[in-house]
């Protein structure tokens, strides 16, 4: 199960009542490494003026939190309630690499290369092969 959802908020989503914000709360509570991992990326980008991305590149410390990470960004509403509440654009490379780019930046040069299928290639390692 990827979220830990409170009854009284599984009751709201059943009559269809929820708001992002209380959406991106049960994501920030169940998934805090995975949080941890996307407001780093968000903040270093917000560290430098005029930067297209900021990253956050250091392996998940164990299994649990690798499986988070993988969770947060392969879920479409997940990932996009941490797009949604941070002003990004997320991209993802090798099970660790996360960046968050400044929604500007998409379609642009720096981002097409960061997901292309080029820097997915140049991104691996023996280390990595078991993410």
């Amino acid at each position: 199960m990827s979220l830990d959802v409170p009854v009284a908020l599984l009751e709201r989503a059943e009559a269809g009542q929820v708001d992002d914000a209380e959406f991106v709360d049960c994501v920030r509570q169940s998934l805090p490494y995975a949080w941890t991992v996307v407001s780093a990326a968000a903040q270093r980008l917000a560290d430098e003026p005029g930067a297209e991305f900021g990253e956050h590149g250091t392996p998940p410390p164990s299994e649990a939190e690798r499986g988070e990470l993988l969770r947060a960004l392969a879920s479409d509403a997940i990932r996009g309630g941490l797009e949604r509440h941070f002003g990004i654009k997320l991209a993802f490379q090798n099970c660790h690499r996360v960046a968050a780019f400044a929604l500007s930046a998409v379609g642009g040069d720096t981002y097409q290369e960061f997901i292309s299928p080029v820097a997915q290639l140049r991104n691996q390692s023996p280390e990595l092969r078991d993410c």
